[in-house]
């Protein structure tokens, strides 16, 4: 990894490669949402930022990807390291967040399988829970390769196995309440996923670890909206008894909540 990054800035490289841009002005399910997972969610992953940032050498003047960088909260604080910080969402009201909150970045909408980047422009590459949400992680993975520059590293983080997370209980209920099946862990959350599905991008594995991180809504109602992110106010009040009763366990003096979990992460360098 070269931490100056070089001549080239980013902002220079930030065109499409694979036709045109997605169009800003479409509206989407995320987009629906991002004011409240400003609110609500955008800080959950910070205590992984540390160990992820250090372990990928994020510095000053290392050109740094965010992929899936949501509302841009880990933007802000690569750039507060140094970095020039360039993040990338499938929607447009998370782009309008992120832009917000880190003038300086670059920061487009497009999607991790399809990113508007040209090649082997990064030095660091980071998608925090994100890549279980994509349609094809293989194929995204593929992308964060291409846009790495040579030596360049890749981190990854997500949330661990339900198991080891106190929102699983919350989110089982939720389930129950619909009539679902029990929400099941994908791949990446299991212990050795992010190495695994790394290596299989052709990455050599330099790190991983697993974080302590905890959801801290304030009142019952912060509960209820972020559990419910996205679901219209008939059925948030109409399953927040379920959700209430969930979370009982996880009450904190003061009236709010305090839901313990954690954050698997590695990390990665091109061979």
């Amino acid at each position: 990894m070269t931490p100056g990054g070089g001549e080239q800035g980013v902002g220079e490289w930030a065109q499409y490669d694979h036709g045109d841009a997605p169009d800003e002005g479409t509206d989407d399910v995320w987009s629906a949402v991002a004011d409240g997972w400003a609110e609500l969610w955008g800080a959950v992953a910070a205590p992984v930022w540390g160990p992820l940032l250090t372990a990928t050498g994020v510095g000053p003047g290392t050109r740094v990807l965010d992929v899936g960088c949501g509302t841009g909260e880990l933007l802000e604080r690569a750039a507060r390291d140094g970095a020039e910080a360039t993040g990338v969402d499938l929607a447009p009201a998370m782009v309008r967040h992120a832009r917000e909150r880190v003038p300086a970045a670059t920061v487009r909408v497009g999607a991790a399988e399809r990113l508007p980047f040209r090649a082997g422009v990064f030095d660091v590459i980071l998608a925090v829970n994100a890549l279980q949400l994509v349609e094809d992680a293989g194929a995204a993975l593929a992308e964060l390769v291409r846009v790495l520059a040579p030596g360049g590293r890749v981190g990854l983080a997500g949330w661990a196995e339900g198991a080891r997370n106190d929102l699983d209980v919350v989110e089982r209920a939720v389930a129950a309440a619909y009539e679902e099946d029990p929400p099941v862990d994908g791949p990446l959350r299991a212990p050795g996923g992010f190495e695994t599905a790394l290596r299989a991008a052709g990455l050599d594995v330099v790190g991983s670890g697993v974080t302590d991180v905890a959801w801290c809504p304030a009142d019952a109602d912060g509960l209820v909206r972020g559990v419910l992110l996205g679901e219209d106010p008939a059925t948030q009040a109409e399953l927040a008894p379920a959700v209430i009763a969930a979370a009982a366990p996880f009450r904190a003096a003061g009236g709010g909540y305090r839901l313990a979990g954690a954050f698997r992460w590695a990390v990665a360098r091109a061979v």
